[in-house]
């Protein structure tokens, strides 16, 4: 096992460094990144375009599609350089999710009509799977297609949409077919947004924040050529999507920069329990960049991963978590006085150390990541199907 980088890899970091140090990283969106500033549309779609400008935005792709054709080490430098800058995470539904399943299962009219806009981010996407009552037990939904001619007529609901208010296309799991396994009979369709029937409601989370909704069909008329693969196949498609939604939820570069400042900020505070906490989280950053480090080093040797996508996806999100607990437990009474709470304070700003004013609302937020791409209890299952054959 190798963990050293080779001279290639270190050159290739030191370009992601150049870029992201030298003008390629928005200056407005990295100013806002590092003052806790939330962005607009239009700060995300001019990151996305910047990075797609530098040929990066097909970070995970091979190169016959547009891709970067990058190795996992490559992979893992951007990704961690990026975390490091501070840089917004690139939304995964169009490059790293309905991308791969179109180039991999579409049929070649699709690839030449929706690929090249989601390598310019022409397009936002957004993923139409979870209904109420169907969000780990995803195959138990009951949205509906039925074919009508040269069309499908879909009915239902999803939820938990993640930016559903600023998407164009929506990628859909629906049923077209029921059967005695509840698995079959799902088909994958891609739902221009503007489409007649659907309908957007915010979801308004405990954090005070639009990110989530839910997406309301009713008679949606989608063309039959909208659909990806074969009908009925969906299950193995949303299978394959699923596994690349899991790639860098760990987020080690941004977990990192979060580690950086927490230390500036108890390094003031001269409370040894809140130093201890800081170290034992540093320490666990460690233990899970070791741990990703040596898959990238059986990736690179023509190995799998097995188990230990599970295993960087629960390390990785509980240490998110738990570096915004202690951003609460350092903030103390400060912590409460989050965004929208105006009235104190001088000039109707917080009172108190800056960083308190978002530490609750990133702690309330965060509380998601142990849940999106497959709960952590779901993976504590995956990892013992792998390692204990149960």
């Amino acid at each position: 096992m190798d963990l050293n980088f080779s001279k290639e890899d270190i050159q290739f970091r030191d370009e992601v460094r150049d870029w992201l140090n030298n003008g390629g990283y928005p200056e407005h969106v990295k100013y806002k990144q590092d003052n806790d500033e939330a962005l607009t549309r239009q700060d995300m779609v001019d990151f996305h375009k910047a990075v797609s400008a530098k040929g990066w935005m097909g970070y995970n792709w091979p190169v016959e599609y547009g891709g970067t054709g990058w190795t996992p080490t490559q992979l893992y430098i951007y990704n961690q350089e990026f975390g490091k800058a501070g840089c917004p995470p690139l939304l995964a539904f169009g490059v790293s999710m309905v991308g791969p399943v179109i180039y991999t299962f579409g049929n070649d009219e699709q690839k030449k009509r929706f690929l090249p806009d989601i390598l310019e981010f022409n397009t936002w996407w957004c993923q139409g799977y979870s209904e109420p009552g169907s969000g780990s037990d995803l195959a138990s939904l009951k949205t509906k297609a039925v074919r009508d001619g040269d069309h499908y007529i879909i009915n239902g609901s999803k939820t938990w949409t993640t930016l559903a208010q600023s998407a164009d296309w929506i990628f859909v799991l629906v049923r077209t077919e029921s059967t005695g396994k509840k698995q079959e009979g799902i088909s994958f369709i891609l739902v221009d947004m503007k489409t007649p029937g659907i309908e957007v409601k915010p979801i308004i989370t405990i954090d005070g924040e639009h990110e989530v909704n839910s997406v309301f069909f009713t008679d949606v008329k989608v063309p039959a050529e909208n659909i990806i693969g074969e009908e009925g196949k969906g299950w193995t498609y949303a299978k394959f999507l699923l596994a690349h939604e899991r790639f860098g939820i760990a987020a080690i570069g941004t977990s990192m920069r979060q580690l950086a400042k927490l230390k500036e900020v108890v390094s003031d505070l001269d409370n040894s329990e809140l130093n201890k906490k800081v170290a034992e989280v540093e320490l666990s950053i460690s233990a899970l960049e070791l741990t990703e480090l040596r898959l990238l080093s059986a990736l690179e040797n023509g190995g799998n991963p097995g188990a230990e996508s599970s295993i960087l996806k629960i390390k990785g999100t509980e240490i998110q978590q738990r570096l915004t607990e202690i951003f609460v437990e350092a903030a103390g009474e400060y912590a409460l006085m989050y965004p929208g709470a105006h009235g104190y304070g001088s000039n109707d700003k917080p009172s108190g150390p800056e960083f308190a004013a978002a530490s609750l609302s990133k702690y309330l937020n965060m509380r998601k990541t142990s849940i999106y791409g497959g709960s952590n209890e779901i993976q504590k299952n995956i990892i013992s199907k792998f390692v204990l054959g149960v």
